[in-house]
């Protein structure tokens, strides 16, 4: 198995919705939407094997003092084989210049993985969500 990474926000509805289905996530049911926030996110790098979406990760940032890591997600089957290390490890060097990089992990066991890249909680600060569906 042969990884390869891209910088590229171009990717079809099925790819994408494969993916974020892969993980249970709500938002792989919005596969067009998916394809319009890659387009207007400002970092996006995936993992590829073959033609295959095993993995991404999405940041939006100011270009100067603060990026916010959205998500990061791995196929299941692709997990355990570094490739989030490799999303992580890709995206953190677009933000050498920045004051701040944010994550807000939504699933408490990913804590471990963020703080081996310089993340720390905070006991003062937690995220809030709203959603809204059509």
């Amino acid at each position: 198995m042969s990884i390869e990474y891209k910088n590229t926000k171009d990717f079809t509805a099925a790819e994408l919705q494969r993916l974020f289905l892969s993980v249970n996530w709500e938002s792989g049911n919005y596969p067009e939407k998916l394809v319009r926030a890659m387009k207007n996110s400002t970092h996006v790098i995936s993992a590829w094997d073959g033609d295959r979406l095993v993995g991404l990760v999405r940041a939006l940032d100011d270009g100067e003092t603060v990026a916010l890591l959205h998500y990061l997600l791995v196929d299941p089957e692709y997990q355990g084989k570094h490739i989030g290390d490799g999303l992580m490890k890709r995206i953190m060097s677009c933000f050498d210049d920045l004051l701040y990089v944010k994550v807000m992990p939504s699933d408490p066991k990913t804590i471990a993985f963020y703080e081996k890249y310089g993340f720390q909680q905070y006991s003062n600060y937690s995220a809030m969500e709203r959603k809204q569906f059509s």
